[in-house]
């Protein structure tokens, strides 16, 4: 079965860490521009993150810096290390595999994704 299945997420408090993953499963993730989106409540997504099969890595600037996307072709999983977190970093984030290149706006990269994970939960509070 194709799918991905993210993980990791949960309450955390502002200025800490936390790392997402992204198992996926019937398909190689190399072979995609893995990318990382986020929808927080009452918003539209907003695309996080990208990485490349030759490692090249983007980011949307609300989070450059802070957060940092990696993939392990061994284990076949995708990751996105976020630190420095604050309150308006909480929401949904799914994990996306994506037709290259990936497009920072959300509606083009949605047109070329070809497999969603379920999401998993931040949030961000004290």
């Amino acid at each position: 079965e194709v799918q991905l299945a993210e993980s990791g997420g949960g309450l955390v408090q502002p200025g800490g860490s936390l790392r997402l993953s992204c198992a996926a499963s019937g398909f190689t993730l190399s072979n995609y521009a893995m990318s990382w989106v986020r929808q927080a409540p009452g918003k539209g997504l907003e695309w996080v993150a990208t990485i490349y099969a030759g490692g090249t890595k983007n980011y949307a600037g609300s989070v450059k810096g802070r957060f940092t996307i990696s993939q392990d072709n061994a284990k076949n999983t995708l990751y996105l290390q976020m630190s420095s977190l604050k309150p308006e970093d909480t929401a949904m984030y799914y994990c996306a595999a994506v037709r290259p290149p990936c497009s920072p706006d959300i509606a083009t990269m949605t047109l070329r994704t070809v497999r969603w994970g379920q999401g998993t939960q931040v949030t961000v509070s004290s």
